[in-house]
């Protein structure tokens, strides 16, 4: 009974951060004039149209990953916030891998993940051997790298990997995958296609919940984000899993690009999606970093992208879906802090009550 009161209590973390988001965000239309219950409706038919719905499961993918690759690092107490920087500088160095080589489909693709895995891995084990060799927190690292990424990567593609210019064409673009490098449409409608990648994503969470909740390094893992000193006293080595820790999240978070490459890019170009990485950590925290909470969260805020795009047709600014998703991130850390200390209290009060029992059982019985 106990066990299942706790987990009702971590339950209402996305809840009640949900619902004051949806408070906020109606005091913030009402503060412009507009009508909450008549934007919410326009969103809410917009939303669930076939199109939108495909459009949000293709939104959520990248998301998805991206928040796999935060909670990684959450389960011990690393913040790898710079999951943004790793899978740019990693969509732009597997894209144009892929565009150089030419192999049957299947080792085509493997190819430019494994180098998106491998580029993204070595970006954030940078951050790893920081925090270990020199004790330079993997926060302010991983903040330097991501400006870093945005430099190197722009050097990069205007001196060294955009395609050939082709008579006034302006766009800043690596050279296109070809074919064998591309991944079909899962499902074709008539308006937005439903992209393959989200299988991956799906495998790519399962492999994810079994690493960490199944395996002797998840355990590790976990246990070292809980008691690191406990954790170092049954022999587990902190700096090895530290930096073990941020090459498995960097090398997720290196397929964050690939949903929009293989399915709609097909070239790393100016215009490809920024800002998934910073949207991952509120994925995270809303899901709790837990692979099918991080599943929901990232549908949800699919949903809500491609929902919102009806409010400029109406003469609502947009910009309040953005108040939304602050409000989100701040009430889950709320929350989430209120509720860990509320389990504290009762984990405590429930190990009082086991000693008393014990110590009772103990006592002689009077003659």
């Amino acid at each position: 009974m106990r066990r299942w009161r706790t987990r009702l209590l971590w339950l209402l973390v996305p809840i009640s951060a949900l619902a004051l988001a949806f408070v906020v965000s109606s005091i913030a239309l009402v503060a412009i004039g507009a009508s909450p219950i008549d934007a919410f409706r326009s969103m809410f038919r917009y939303g669930i149209r076939p199109t939108s719905l495909v459009s949000m499961v293709n939104r959520a993918v990248p998301l998805y990953v991206a928040g796999l690759a935060v909670a990684i690092g959450f389960k011990m107490n690393l913040f790898n916030i710079g999951v943004e920087g790793q899978y740019r500088i990693a969509a732009l160095l597997s894209a144009a891998a892929g565009a150089a080589v030419a192999l049957p489909p299947v080792l085509h693709i493997a190819l430019i993940m494994l180098v998106a895995m491998a580029v993204g891995a070595a970006w954030a084990g940078i951050a790893g051997v920081l925090k270990v060799k020199r004790g330079v927190h993997e926060v302010v690292a991983t903040i330097m790298l991501n400006f870093i990424a945005t430099g190197l990567g722009a050097y990069l593609l205007a001196n060294h990997l955009r395609k050939p210019r082709v008579g006034s064409e302006l766009l800043i673009a690596t050279r296109p995958i070809p074919p064998s490098g591309q991944l079909p449409p899962l499902l074709v409608t008539g308006g937005e296609d439903l992209r393959s990648f989200v299988l991956i994503a799906a495998l790519l969470g399962v492999l994810v919940y079994v690493l960490v909740w199944r395996t002797r390094f998840g355990y590790d893992l976990r246990a070292s984000g809980i008691n690191p000193t406990a954790a170092q006293a049954s022999g587990v080595d902190p700096n090895r899993m530290v930096v073990t820790t941020m090459l498995i999240s960097g090398a997720i978070a290196g397929l964050i690009g690939m949903s929009d490459l293989f399915g709609y890019f097909h070239a790393y170009t100016l215009d490809f999606p920024t800002g998934l990485g910073f949207d991952g950590i509120a994925v995270a925290l809303v899901g709790l970093n837990h692979p099918l909470g991080i599943a929901v969260a990232a549908l949800l805020f699919g949903w809500v992208d491609r929902a919102a795009q009806i409010l400029d047709l109406e003469g609502i600014p947009k910009e309040v879906i953005v108040i939304t998703k602050g409000v989100i991130i701040l009430s889950v850390v709320v929350a989430y802090e209120v509720v860990r200390r509320l389990v504290q209290v009762a984990e405590v009060k429930a190990a009082a009550e086991e000693t008393r029992r014990l110590e009772a059982e103990r006592e002689p019985v009077p003659a």
